[in-house]
């Protein structure tokens, strides 16, 4: 591979991309329509709502860094890739399991007691979880193996986003026609403008699309993407293909291996992590919640739970192919803080407008273009903080991956727990409720997510202990001339 990334192949970036498309489609149903459709539609009190989204994140909390764990010790599946193997694995259980999540009980009816549907549901919510934390550890993890230097790292990280937005599209497109068809075919106005039972088609119809589209495309990573080999007899070997694709100058390999014990005497592994926590937050419960906000805060048409995301995700889109240029300019930590000032903008305005109406549309604009911003920044910090460490990366993202669930599954039951309302109508209370919802889960977790990006400007992501060992500084955030990170040497 020649030097710089003007000659990175592009079919290689863009296998590398769909590799987590699949995660991507079912992750936004999962948070878009999961309480949606096990409270409007199935019938499913709050909390035992909530209870279902609980087990899902604790499941995925605690199979993510015992995967990322194995995925850094065990060498794979003979020559596939060890990244690629546990991709491999983490893809076939979500295509097992995912079908039944957004499919009735069998045997059930809306007379069947609660805890039925509740046993029934969590063995394939626990199984999903196991699958979506293994595709997206391996996935992550290959982001330091394939590229060595911080704005490749953004970039690559970019493209991922970029068809993380296109999944999200591809979601909330395909519910708007199911729900399109299903309006045109029924001419009561209560039933296509409410949600309820009759709305069981559509989610199960919606959930088998997304499974199709996604193993295409998770056939398509395993086809073009080339995993670096380490086997050890393979160490002398210097051939193109295990070089990483994006080569960046003057960076040096660490001298010894840095294990995920070290990583836990690591300042700069608190940091990151209470910054991705944060941005998790805001994306995810937003992302849970705008549909409880615009039905019954708002009372629009239940069409608006597939268009206002469509629209924030197309805003996420437009933004991710401009954040590259944007960090080089004026830093990864300027830019992340760019996108919080969108986050709080849409925060005020749902604070000041509760009753906005198509004004939504706006303020929708606002909080895809934050939380791309924001996303996308946070999970390239990672990447620098790991740097020339990828032996032990998948612990890295595992142990990020487990704060941001846990952190989301006890906000959800928070959430849920104290709704006004125990039944399946929503009363009055509700339309303020999911009001001030929205605006704790945007502008009150970006306050924290703005001390947690201070605490990163004055103590920059790098290796404070063993420097002897780990080879030095793992990079500093903002851009030289060049518009790449300082890599200093260590004292």
């Amino acid at each position: 591979m020649a030097d710089g990334q003007q000659n990175l192949p592009f079919f290689r970036l863009l296998s590398y991309a769909l590799g987590h498309f699949l995660n991507d489609l079912c992750a936004s149903m999962w948070f878009t329509y999961l309480l949606v459709y096990y409270h409007s539609v199935l019938g499913f009190q709050n909390a035992y709502a909530g209870v279902l989204l609980l087990v899902g994140q604790i499941a995925d909390g605690i199979c993510t860094p015992l995967i990322g764990y194995e995925s850094d010790r065990t060498p794979g599946c003979g020559t596939y890739g060890k990244r690629k193997t546990w991709h491999l694995v983490g893809t076939v259980s979500v295509l097992i399991s995912f079908s039944f999540i957004f499919s009735p009980c069998l045997g059930c009816n809306e007379y069947t007691p609660q805890w039925v549907g509740l046993t029934y549901f969590i063995p394939f919510i626990v199984i999903f979880q196991f699958g979506w934390a293994a595709t997206q550890i391996s996935h992550l993890s290959l982001i330091p193996e394939l590229v060595s230097c911080q704005h490749a790292k953004v970039e690559l990280t970019a493209y991922r986003y970029a068809f993380t937005v296109m999944a999200n599209v591809t979601v909330y497109a395909v519910a708007w026609l199911l729900f399109h068809f299903q309006t045109g075919q029924d001419e009561d106005s209560s039933i296509t403008d409410s949600l309820g039972r009759f709305d069981i088609p559509v989610f199960r119809d919606l959930a088998l699309i997304v499974l199709g589209i996604g193993a295409i495309f998770s056939l398509l990573f395993h086809l073009g993407t080339r995993e670096k080999g380490r086997h050890p007899e393979e160490a002398g070997s210097e051939s193109d293909e295990r070089q990483p694709l994006m080569a960046c100058p003057e960076t040096a390999p660490p001298t010894q291996l840095l294990q995920w014990k070290h990583w836990l005497k690591e300042p700069a592994f608190y940091q990151v992590a209470f910054l991705y926590m944060s941005t998790r937050l805001i994306v995810n419960l937003s992302q849970t919640y705008i549909s409880m906000y615009l039905t019954n805060s708002l009372m629009l048409p239940k069409k608006f739970i597939a268009t206002i995301p469509l629209v924030m995700y197309l805003s996420g889109f437009v933004s991710s192919l401009v954040m590259k240029p944007f960090s080089k300019r004026i830093g990864r930590s300027m830019t992340y803080f760019l996108g919080l000032l969108l986050i709080l903008g849409f925060s005020y305005w749902v604070l000041l407008d509760p009753k906005m109406g198509q004004r939504v549309y706006g303020a929708a604009v606002l909080l895809g273009t934050g939380s791309a911003t924001i996303l996308v920044m946070s999970l390239s910090m990672t990447a620098d903080l790991i740097g020339e460490h990828s032996e032990s990366g998948a612990f890295v993202y595992g142990a990020m991956s487990f704060t941001d669930k846990v952190a989301n599954g006890l906000g959800v039951m928070a959430i849920q727990l104290l709704h006004p309302c125990h039944t399946q109508v929503c009363c009055p209370a509700c339309v303020w409720y999911y009001n001030h919802v929205m605006v704790i889960v945007t502008g009150g977790v970006a306050f924290a997510a703005a001390l947690a990006l201070c605490t990163i400007l004055i103590w920059p992501i790098r290796i404070r202990h063993d420097l002897s060992c780990v080879g030095g500084l793992l990079g500093t955030d903002e851009p030289d001339s060049e518009g790449n990170a300082d890599q200093a040497s260590t004292n």
